[in-house]
């Protein structure tokens, strides 16, 4: 569904009947106008973003950090949900970001 010349020239004559020949190059003015702000914006935030991202990039360590050893699957934790509440605590109060526990 394309549109050809004979449909493109009833949608200017539209046009022209409902914004009259004195407001269409205003519209086309404004249009234009909001077209080149939002280019602009998006522009400056891909600088904000790119400089971002080079400020916050990590800076290699010069040694690597150690394996934490292999977990066996056998091997599981049990921990009282008193246990858990402490713990959770614990790592709040050092300031640590802990997501709250399930509930289950």
């Amino acid at each position: 569904m394309s549109l050809g010349a004979p449909e493109l020239i009833i949608i200017l004559i539209i046009v022209l009947l409902l914004f009259g020949t004195t407001r269409l190059p205003k519209l086309a003015r404004s249009l234009g106008e909001a077209s080149r702000e939002f280019k602009k914006g998006a522009e400056e935030r891909e600088r904000e973003e790119a400089a971002k991202a080079t400020q916050s990039a990590p800076t290699a360590p010069t040694t690597p950090p150690a394996a934490p050893p292999a977990a066996d699957p056998s091997d599981q934790v049990t921990m009282s949900r008193a246990e858990l509440d402490a713990l959770l605590a614990r790592e709040r109060a050092a300031g640590k970001d802990v997501p709250p526990p399930a509930q289950g």
